[in-house]
């Protein structure tokens, strides 16, 4: 007999899976690959706001003789496409936005009157022969006054062509017979042939006589009578189907002649319902003070995460500059239009994009502290920690994403690009983070000096204002009924602002005219004023922007008296010139209005609905309140600070959305995951976790905030004026936010929750890379 005992099978060592890392690793970098070709290769297309020119919009109306349906606009547009390229505007934008309205865009044109008048007109061009030289007492026979021979009047026949019979209409310099500019004609199909007919039948009539002119009429009016020469035939007429209508045209006269002649008519009228000019001196002010503020922000918030998170902090550091070259990749290769706005969005994106490093630096913390002792391995809590911020991270940036879709989907204009922006960034700050962060950040921490050195690392600090948080412990919901009575003190004063001073709306929502002019001398805004009202417009809103130019606001201001009052400050600046024009028409702005209360209500109630599905009614009800107060606040400092609530201000009340409820997801994703704990249900165990979950998530909100604190102080200080008016909204809403987490949130869930007490349930433990659940719940 042996004396061996028998062997025991030891159970086999799970084998850690390396097929995710792989994967993480090769998709970073298939990212910044197809980044760099995109930023390298595709330049960006800037707006109008950023190189300088004119937008109209359009709309079409029921003529006598066509509806202004979707298919009589689209054949205006083809119209007026032709019209815009005989205009010679290099790289032009024409596009149907909705049913009935147009959308024209024509880079480097600063003359909106021009351009408005060439491109709106209905153009209705007829040619008629000439009957007589002056009207009988009566007949039903047409007259109008003779250009040549003022005083004296045409009568005319019926028209012989049409608009439609002209092929081509093009200006022609006639540098032979010294004769000018002048506009040459050719006819499509049977154009030509009627051109013979009626040539020919003037050609008859005496040297002399009226009846051997055939006039050309463009919208009732006679742009040119040309008489027959002796060399035309009677009864054949001018053959070869080509015609040239002359009157001492000058240059642009002729060329403006031309693109009407060549466009044609209109199917059904159209009126010009918004109009924005823009000079290019502006634009590239506003990407250069954009671009400073990137890299003073982006600077700033990489020394302060190195700071405190150390190597992390590095590694986040170059995370945050490949996010900033893969959602500009992302936005030029998706031909998105870089706006004013967009730009402005593009910049916070990057103070906002350290969020999610912070959540899982700030849980791999917590989980490097409960780790057993002996053990020296780093990449376990980073692993936990980012399993454990999935959701939180998840979740705040849905609530970011469904702002910036509702901006997209009810905004106009350039906004919509603030929309474009926020939501690619939002979207690259999740591929940054918890993709680029983790490989980069587990590639590190398994080298042996790292993992020996875990404090440089910046794992084993827990931090000051953690450790001060857990040596004082403040039970806060202690005094809920306090901070609920601050918060509603605070909303009262707001809402008071709005009621006594009121909201001054811009003229995007009011309708109007907002001219800014630019001066070669400093002029005081008092001189202003008054070289404004001596012009006969005592009534406008005159005020300096942000860069000493004089910004003039009205309801009603023609083309005439923006120059009169150009005129008038010209006497008081020197060279004044128009930097930004925008006119919106009342309907519009109406209609814009009425958007922006829609988009509005619309947030409130997604975040609503999506709250109450990943949380209880009763914490997406804290939730949202706690952001209607935030949206409230900031517009009530606003009305006591007499800023202009425009277009720009809606992208950042809706941006304060999304960031109010991301602070506050964070703080319920933690209550959720320790409310279980506590053993106890009902408000006996709320109220700990509560306090708990703000305490613990402290660091993060004040380490995500001063990122974003960061930014916007350097956009609000080098913007401009309307940059300006942006980062000091979002500014007030981020300072807000972050209170009214701990003022309203969360006091609001502890009371709703006591009187609507629901079940407790711990939320699933995520899974690890092998794909077994893991301990833990999910934040």
């Amino acid at each position: 007999m042996s004396s061996r005992k028998p062997r025991i099978p030891r159970a086999p060592r799970p084998r850690r899976s390396r097929r995710a890392p792989l994967w993480r690793a090769l998709f970073a970098l298939a990212a910044v690959a197809a980044s760099l070709y995109f930023a390298l290769t595709t330049p960006p297309r800037l707006g109008l706001d950023l190189r300088g020119g004119t937008q109209i919009v359009l709309e079409t109306r029921n003529g006598p003789a066509a509806r202004a349906d979707a298919a009589a606009t689209d054949r205006a547009l083809e119209v007026l496409r032709q019209r815009v390229d005989a205009l010679g505007v290099a790289e032009p934008s024409l596009a149907r936005s909705g049913e009935r309205r147009i959308v024209v865009e024509l880079p480097g044109v600063q003359d909106p009157r021009k351009a408005a008048e060439v491109v709106g007109r209905t153009a209705q061009l007829t040619f008629h022969p000439v009957l007589a030289a002056s009207a009988p007492a009566g007949g039903e026979a047409r007259t109008l006054p003779d250009p040549d021979a003022p005083g004296q009047r045409l009568r005319l026949g019926p028209p012989a062509l049409t608009g439609k019979d002209v092929k081509d209409a093009r200006a022609v310099l006639d540098t032979q017979t010294g004769g000018g500019w002048t506009v040459a004609l050719s006819f499509r199909g049977g154009g030509d042939k009627s051109w013979a007919r009626v040539t020919g039948e003037a050609a008859c009539a005496a040297p002399g006589d009226a009846a051997r002119r055939v006039a050309i009429v463009l919208d009732d009016r006679v742009v040119s009578a040309p008489a027959m020469q002796q060399s035309v035939p009677c009864r054949s007429g001018i053959q070869g189907g080509s015609a040239q209508i002359t009157g001492g045209f000058g240059d642009s006269e002729a060329r403006d002649l031309a693109a009407l002649v060549k466009g044609g008519a209109l199917p059904v009228p159209v009126e010009v319902v918004e109009q924005r000019t823009v000079g290019p001196t502006l634009g590239a002010e506003a990407i250069r003070a954009s671009a400073a503020a990137a890299v003073i922000g982006l600077v700033c918030t990489a020394v302060f995460v190195v700071a405190v998170y150390r190597l992390l902090g590095v590694l986040a550091t170059v995370a945050l500059a490949l996010y900033g070259l893969i959602s500009y990749a992302a936005l030029v290769a998706l031909g998105a239009t870089l706006t004013l706005p967009g730009l402005a969005g593009f910049v916070l994106a990057i103070g906002m994009a350290v969020d999610a490093n912070v959540l899982v630096f700030e849980r791999t913390r917590e989980e490097y502290g409960r780790r057993p002792a002996a053990s020296s391995d780093l990449r376990g809590p980073l692993r936990k920690g980012f399993g454990k911020a999935w959701s939180a991270v998840v979740d705040s940036n849905v609530t970011t994403l469904l702002a910036a879709g509702l901006l997209f989907f009810f905004a106009a204009g350039p906004v919509k690009g603030f929309g474009v922006t926020l939501s690619v960034g939002v979207v690259a700050s999740m591929v940054s983070a918890l993709v680029i962060t983790r490989v980069l950040a587990e590639w590190a921490l398994r080298l042996r000096s790292v993992r020996r050195r875990p404090r440089l690392a910046g794992v084993a600090s827990a931090g000051r204002v953690r450790a001060f948080l857990v040596r004082r412990g403040p039970r806060l919901m202690r005094r809920r009924r306090t901070w609920l009575a601050v918060s509603g003190a605070l909303l009262a004063l707001a809402v008071t602002g709005i009621g006594v001073r009121g909201l001054h709306l811009g003229v995007e929502f009011t309708g109007g005219r907002l001219v800014e002019y630019g001066t070669s001398r400093p002029v005081d805004v008092e001189r202003a004023r008054a070289a404004v009202g001596d012009a006969g417009f005592p009534r406008a809103v005159v005020q300096k922007a942000g860069n000493g130019d004089v910004v003039v606001r009205s309801g009603d201001l023609s083309d005439r008296d923006q120059q009169r009052i150009k005129a008038a400050l010209e006497a008081h600046g020197g060279n004044v010139t128009v930097e930004r024009d925008e006119r919106i028409g009342p309907s519009l702005g109406s209609e814009l209005r009425d958007k922006a209360l829609l988009a509005l209500g619309a947030a409130v109630a997604a975040q609503l609905l999506y709250l109450s599905v990943r949380f209880r009614w009763t914490f997406a009800t804290a939730a949202v309140a706690a952001m209607v107060q935030d949206v409230l606040l900031v517009t009530g400092l606003f009305a006591w600070l007499g800023r202009p609530a425009d277009s720009v201000f809606l992208a950042a009340l809706l941006t304060v959305v999304g960031y109010s409820v991301n602070d506050t997801v964070v703080v319920f994703d933690r209550i959720r995951e320790m409310r279980p704990r506590t053993g106890r249900t009902g408000r006996a165990g709320l109220v700990p976790a509560v306090d708990s979950a703000i305490l613990q998530t402290v660091p993060r909100t004040l380490n995500t905030g001063m990122g974003v604190l960061f930014v916007l102080a350097a956009l609000a200080v080098l913007g401009g004026d309307s940059l300006t008016d942006f980062s000091i909204a979002l500014l007030a809403g981020v300072l807000f936010g972050i209170a009214s987490t701990v003022l309203t949130a969360a006091p609001l869930a502890v009371v709703l929750e006591g009187r609507h007490p629901g079940a407790v349930t711990a939320p699933p433990a995520p899974r690890t890379e092998n794909g077994h659940r893991g301990s833990g719940a999910v934040v």
